[in-house]
């Protein structure tokens, strides 16, 4: 069960505490493009039963469009690096408020437009222990300059200070294959630890049961296996620093066309 909360006075978002006592690690869940749906509370839910603290803070507080509209997808949100570092910095300072978090345990998620944010906040904060992608972060655009965001993700990726799990899908259609091997290619080149994996026949967006198009039931299963398994390990202190574990795994055709790939529903 998410409880509505409000951050700092002035960022709404939904927190959920896992039944039993001791401290729990915490997950900030981050929401999609949309702001915060019914997608971004299920998966929260799901960091909850896995036995997380989980916090879900809305990043377009400063926002003052058409919220219906967003939350439709017919508009747009643009997000500022600062500010989200000011954000998600403030959400941090409420999770020290709550007793049940053990603040040495913290990891990051994040979904479509919010992928870059874990990877932001694993390369300019030294709070995180985790950052989870779910295919994010390595648009075509992220790979350039851009005011709001002066930082390049390669520089991001270069600069993380904790392991990464990324998801993707061979057909989503904003996300070539070829970023995602440039990305390993970074990682690794920087002696960073990551897992990530291409998942067959999944669309951009994969895990979202409430896109009847998009869902892939399998694919999604597996994936939030590879994601709690990934960050128990990170939770347990099993990936050492001074060592750099690889896993990248993709199943994809041979006759792959990033130009054929379609939006899905």
């Amino acid at each position: 069960m998410l409880t509505p909360i409000k951050i700092d006075n002035r960022i709404n978002g939904f927190l959920g505490k896992p039944a039993g006592a001791g401290k729990r690690p915490a997950v900030i869940h981050l929401h999609e493009r949309y702001g915060i749906v019914q997608h971004t509370t299920d998966l929260a839910e799901k960091f909850v039963e896995a036995g997380y603290v989980t916090i879900a803070p809305d990043l377009f507080s400063r926002f003052t469009g058409d919220r219906a509209a967003l939350a439709a997808g017919e508009g747009r949100c643009d997000l500022d690096d600062q500010e989200v570092l000011g954000d998600i910095d403030a959400v941090i300072a409420y999770l020290r408020t709550l007793p049940e978090v053990d603040m040495a345990r913290i990891a990051i998620s994040g979904v479509c437009q919010t992928g870059r944010q874990p990877i932001l906040m694993a390369a300019k904060r030294d709070y995180i222990c985790a950052a989870v992608m779910l295919y994010g972060a390595i648009y075509d655009a992220e790979w350039k300059h851009d005011p709001r965001r002066p930082d390049p993700i390669d520089n991001l990726f270069e600069q993380m200070s904790c392991p990464m799990v990324g998801i993707f899908g061979e057909l989503d259609n904003l996300i070539p294959m070829d970023n995602i091997v440039r990305m390993v290619g970074v990682l690794a080149k920087a002696r960073k630890s990551f897992d990530v994996r291409v998942y067959p026949d999944a669309p951009h967006g994969f895990l979202n049961d409430t896109m009847p198009g998009r869902f892939r039931s399998a694919q999604a299963e597996t994936a939030w296996n590879q994601i709690t398994s990934f960050l128990q390990a990170a939770f347990e202190g099993k990936f050492n620093k001074e060592r750099a574990v690889w896993r990248f795994e993709s199943d994809s055709s041979v006759n792959y066309d990033f130009t054929k790939m379609k939006r899905w529903e």
